[in-house]
């Protein structure tokens, strides 16, 4: 075999290892990746599908915790202009409370609500997660200055 006829099949090998292991990374993480997404967006765009796997950030609204039976809670997400209902059986982290950043990841549900499998609380009063962050921000009115006043704290 000729010089120039290996390093032709040599390429072709590497070339089909490499579809073969980008393929290999897309599958796995195709049902763990999640798309962060702000309330608005989940309620006036079309951005999201049944059973897709979310991030949703903004702050939990007022008057809108609900403890059901065990550790079951619903609670809304808000950016200021819309909402998302939540739901989450488990423990919520020791800071969840109203009018409080948040971000919760899971699947949205057949009503448009989440199912959440994962809260993420501000760590103090000074940290917001990016997500509620840019949520805020994005939406103006009072929660824009609800972020400002996060940013202005040192986030």
């Amino acid at each position: 075999m000729r010089a120039r006829s290996q390093r032709a099949w040599l390429i072709g090998v590497a070339g089909v290892l490499l579809v073969g292991a980008v393929a290999l990374v897309m599958s796995a993480l195709g049902d763990n990746a999640s798309y962060s997404r702000t309330p608005t967006e989940i309620v006036t765009g079309n951005v999201v599908t049944v059973g897709e796997r979310v991030r949703i950030g903004g702050l939990v609204g007022v008057d809108s915790i609900e403890r059901g039976p065990g550790t079951l809670i619903k609670f809304e997400i808000t950016d200021g202009e819309y909402g998302v209902n939540v739901a989450y059986d488990d423990l919520p982290p020791d800071l969840f409370e109203e009018g409080q950043g948040i971000v919760a990841e899971g699947i949205i549900q057949v009503d448009g609500s989440l199912q959440a499998t994962r809260l993420v609380a501000r760590h103090d009063e000074s940290y917001m997660p990016k997500e509620a962050y840019d949520a805020l921000k994005a939406a103006g009115g009072e929660a824009a200055a609800k972020a400002a006043q996060y940013n202005d704290e040192g986030v």
